[in-house]
């Protein structure tokens, strides 16, 4: 890989994204030299819940002067691939599934548009597995470089605690949806 990295960093929601979005902009990830913020989530249900998840991704880039890519949302697509998997439990094989998904998306996106690496902001979420996000993002074909970040959680609680974000209280997908 060059010295250089131009990185796609995912993103699932701006709560998620805001400490790792806080450290590219500062320079504080080494090697990184130019990034944007991709925003590929059509696991995401209701397409409600996907929009304002969206639209604060949005905000928060914009607030920053960063660069983002809002993809298509195709829940249909996405219930395909995890189709057999409904009944699995969160951090299950859905969730790999999912994630590769994703991520394999992800990569196609970089290498067509001239980044030569991606990371995730996937594992942050108490919903989730870090080792588990890496796992899936190493397995996920395309020869682009995943680079498994370990963002500032002590910079992502500050940010989160002083906005005004929307947060949701299930991962996404409406098979995550905790009964109430």
């Amino acid at each position: 890989m060059n010295d250089k990295i131009k990185l796609v960093l995912m993103s699932c929601c701006a709560p998620c994204s805001a400490g790792a979005i806080q450290q590219l902009v500062r320079g504080e990830i080494q090697r990184i030299d130019d990034f944007i913020v991709l925003f590929f989530n059509p696991n995401i249900w209701p397409e409600s819940e996907y929009t304002k998840r969206m639209q604060e991704q949005v905000k928060y880039c914009e607030k920053l002067g960063v660069k983002y890519k809002i993809c298509e949302y195709d829940h249909d697509a996405w219930r395909a691939a995890v189709r057999g998997l409904e009944a699995e439990p969160e951090r299950g094989a859905r969730c790999s599934v999912c994630f590769a998904y994703r991520f394999e998306y992800a990569k196609k996106f970089a290498r067509e548009n001239g980044y030569n690496a991606i990371a995730s902001v996937f594992g942050v979420s108490r919903h989730k597995d870090q080792a588990q996000v890496d796992a899936a993002a190493e397995s996920a074909p395309g020869k682009i470089t995943y680079l498994p970040i370990k963002w500032d959680e002590t910079l992502r609680q500050k940010i989160n605690r002083e906005s005004d974000f929307y947060r949701q209280n299930y991962c996404g997908c409406e098979f995550s949806i905790r009964k109430v």
